[in-house]
């Protein structure tokens, strides 16, 4: 099926370009803008990547959004409270909120939307990020004795939404803004499944409707006229572009055929801030680089070899001589700019000179099994762009000097975390954790024995578990954050996952691109933005 979609791709794009000349002459306003990949899905409820969030945020509305300045700022919800003890959350919808085909949105459609992500059939790998929803846990887990009508959400009136939580939590408002928590057409999704092949039957509620889906092409999306804040909307259609082949991208902003890109191409990062100045943006980002170790097969369960291979990585390098400057060295799983917490823990060896980290490795190595002519052979998977294959063979070189010989599995964007998702057998793998909430549990439930969805290399441990969970009861903000940061040790010791880069935000924006920020999220909402004539 690939193989007829990039057959025909090139004769969609020519026909796109005709349609999009014929809408430019007539005044409408055209966004060009890059992304990560091609989405898997763009069913909100089933997506995990963020190149599905950036379509998703044009698409859709949650009960409160990210503005430019990653901000929470109403959304559907025009307002909202909550009772004394934290628990009781009440929502007043917009009265002008409905959906693309012009149906009223009712908070009955937001009830239909939670219920269906935490049931199981749904399939959702982000439902245990509403586990704070009184009985979304048990029922997502199908615990004898729960049902969906128990889920702690309902409509008292089609303008009100209530959310009733197991316990306070202080980040509810950041995760409302995921996807995890967007509405869904009811009778739109029941029918459909809501499979974009036809968008004529999708029906949305953000501020852009889907108009064309052309996998390895393009995704276009047009202005919703029935969306609240329509008339502030300044751009008409903005077309989507997977954007995986970083400088192919570059050369497409440079040449005006793109007004945005969400990455730079390292190796080129300080000849584009030469020739484009301002036009190069840098920024924070709430993100985290690593390899998943596959803590369930020999000899990765051994933490021996999981510390060596984690020694041996010169993170000051790659930061700098194959990222450019553009990432910062990662020692931690948490990454800077973290709320709700104190002070990140960090691996031991930070400060430890090449050669000592070197002499380790070797020596941890040698006592799992391995030297002595016996090398260590991995599988190291990553998703294709010239920044992970940069980074891929920088390691894989620096690992050669303790005795690992590496393999490489190369695959584009989708394939890649499919894979991943659905269990397949690997050695190590790349993946990035980009924060959904300001919160340590978001980057530390990654390793819970029970997150079947996230915890890709099946590690367990019961300690950890058990922190987490103590964590998750705990009301006092620093009290709690104290238990975080002893389970945040116990991982960044046993480096079930390796982080090697904290993530900066890199993008390339045209001078003509009114509204831009960068923001800790990454968040992109075309509806804030503008193009200068």
């Amino acid at each position: 099926m690939l193989d007829v979609t990039r057959r025909h791709a090139p004769f969609a794009f020519a026909a796109l370009l005709a349609t999009l000349r014929a809408a430019a002459a007539q005044g409408s306003v055209i966004f060009h803008r890059g992304n990560d990949g091609d989405p898997e899905t763009l069913d909100p409820h089933r997506t995990s990547t963020v190149a599905e969030a950036h379509l998703l945020r044009d698409l859709r509305e949650g009960l409160v959004i990210h503005n430019m300045r990653g901000e929470v700022v109403p959304g559907v919800a025009e307002s909202w409270t909550a009772s004394a003890d934290g628990k009781l959350w009440r929502f007043s919808l917009r009265a002008n909120a409905k959906w693309s085909n012009g149906d009223p949105l009712r908070a009955s459609d937001f009830v239909y939307s939670f219920k269906r992500i935490v049931d199981p059939e749904t399939g959702a790998k982000y439902a245990n990020l509403l586990y704070p929803i009184r009985k979304a846990e048990a029922i997502h887990k199908a615990a004898i004795g729960s049902s969906l009508d128990e889920l702690g959400v309902r409509a008292p009136d089609e303008r009100t939404l209530e959310i009733e939580l197991e316990r306070p939590t202080p980040y509810l408002l950041e995760l409302l803004t995921h996807q995890s928590a967007l509405p869904v057409h009811p009778a739109t999704a029941a029918k459909a499944g809501l499979a974009p092949a036809d968008p004529r039957s999708w029906v949305t509620n953000g501020a852009y409707r889907l108009k064309e889906f052309i996998p390895n092409s393009h995704i276009r999306l047009d202005r919703n006229p029935h969306f609240h804040d329509a008339a502030d909307v300044k751009i008409d259609t903005v077309i989507f572009y997977p954007a995986p082949d970083l400088a192919a991208a570059a050369r497409r902003f440079q040449a005006g055929e793109l007004q945005l890109t969400t990455d730079i191409p390292a190796e080129q990062f300080k000849e584009l801030r030469r020739k484009l100045g301002e036009q190069v943006r840098i920024g924070p980002y709430l993100a985290t680089y690593f390899l998943i170790i596959n803590t369930a097969k020999q000899p990765f369960d051994d933490p021996r070899v999981r510390r060596a291979l984690s020694l041996q990585i010169d993170r000051d390098f790659i930061a700098d001589r194959i990222w450019g400057g553009t990432m910062l060295p990662a020692y931690g799983v948490i990454p800077p700019h973290i709320g709700n917490y104190g002070e990140r823990a960090e691996m031991d060896f930070r400060y430890a000179s090449v050669l000592e980290r070197e002499d380790e490795a070797k020596q941890l190595l040698a006592a799992a099994g391995f030297g002595n002519g016996v090398p260590l052979h991995i599988e190291l998977r990553f998703n294709t762009t010239d920044n992970n294959r940069h980074t891929a063979e920088a390691i894989a070189e620096q690992w050669h000097a303790i005795g690992v010989e590496t393999r490489f599995v190369e695959t584009d964007f989708r394939t890649h975390f499919a894979y991943l998702r659905d269990g397949g057998d690997f050695d190590v793998a790349r993946y990035g954790w980009i924060g959904d909430y300001s919160d340590p549990q978001n980057f530390l439930f990654l390793f819970q024995s029970d997150n079947a969805g996230f915890n890709i290399g099946k590690y367990a441990n019961p300690r950890f578990d058990a922190l987490m969970k103590l964590a998750a009861d705990e009301l006092d903000i620093a009290r709690r954050a104290a238990i975080l940061r002893e389970a945040d040790s116990i991982v960044t010791t046993e480096q079930p996952w390796i982080p090697v880069l904290h993530y900066s935000t890199k993008n390339l924006v045209s001078p003509k691109l009114a509204g831009f920020g960068q923001n800790l999220r990454g968040a992109i909402p075309t509806r804030f933005l503008s193009l200068k004539a």
